[in-house]
């Protein structure tokens, strides 16, 4: 019984498309750009492995930043699924 609830509140999902992949790059993108910006000390901790491709960032503001992208990245494909967009 429980299940059934909890599958009728689950929104429908369309499959993987590019246009899907390029709303979550653009998401993880300004998120990146809001942390560059955000962050007090951005290269605090270990380094990366190529610090010029992640703007100075140590691994702590990338993975802050792209989790933050990719919570921004499902709000927006649900959303514009929603809509009709995607």
């Amino acid at each position: 019984m429980l299940n059934s609830v909890i599958f009728a509140l689950t929104p429908t999902t369309s499959a993987w498309s590019p246009s899907i992949a390029i709303v979550m790059v653009v998401c993880n993108i300004l998120a990146i750009a809001i942390g560059k910006y955000s962050i007090k000390y951005p290269s605090v901790g270990p380094q990366a492995p190529s610090p010029n491709l992640f703007g100075g960032f140590g691994i702590p503001a990338i993975l802050a930043t792209t989790s933050f992208g990719h919570i921004l990245g499902v709000g927006a494909i649900l959303g514009l699924q929603s809509a009709g967009v995607l």
